[in-house]
């Protein structure tokens, strides 16, 4: 499969940081499957009002991206900017269309709350209205480049046949 995607990655910066780097390093640029996009560390001033921050983020970050791509560590459902980068790529407007979404679950994540039936409470709640509903997916890390370019190809597919769940409230502040 030879399709690459524009990617926005949305993590839990303080948690994630390693996993987000190995998985840049080994999809973006070893195997060369996607074009990676996301917030980095310092990219955003805390000090901005939460609106300020919200359009940087839709309209700086994934406004060229057609695909977000979620990696769920231990604590990701609790953060405010991964809720937020969610709810941005599932809204289509004029300016940034819709992107597909999957979720995939870190090694920390399943040594955490084990390999049996999820929980959905310990998903981002965004995330796991839109994989119960069949826009989006989830699956276990994977250091195979064609699970990856497939799951993130599958999304970017999924996204023109059914419609996301975007009605939760938006995050005022981190759980």
């Amino acid at each position: 499969m030879s399709t690459r995607h524009k990617v926005f990655v949305s993590y839990h910066h303080d948690n994630d940081e390693n996993y987000k780097k190995i998985f840049n390093l080994k999809f973006g640029n070893r195997h060369d499957i996607l074009v990676r996009s996301s917030v980095e560390l310092g990219d955003l001033d805390p000090e901005n009002s939460t609106e300020t921050i919200r359009r940087r983020i839709r309209d700086e970050y994934l406004a060229d991206s057609s695909v977000t791509l979620v990696l769920v560590g231990t604590d990701t459902w609790r953060r405010k900017h991964v809720d937020w980068e969610i709810y941005s790529s599932l809204r289509d407007t004029p300016n940034n269309p819709r992107s597909g979404l999957l979720g995939i679950l870190l090694p920390s994540y399943r040594n955490l709350h084990g390999w049996g039936t999820l929980n959905p409470s310990t998903l981002p709640a965004r995330l796991a209205d839109n994989v119960e509903s069949g826009f989006a997916s989830l699956h276990d890390w994977s250091e195979d480049p064609e699970d990856v370019q497939g799951w993130i190809h599958a999304a970017y597919l999924r996204k023109a046949r059914t419609l996301p769940i975007n009605s939760r409230q938006m995050f005022g502040r981190n759980r």
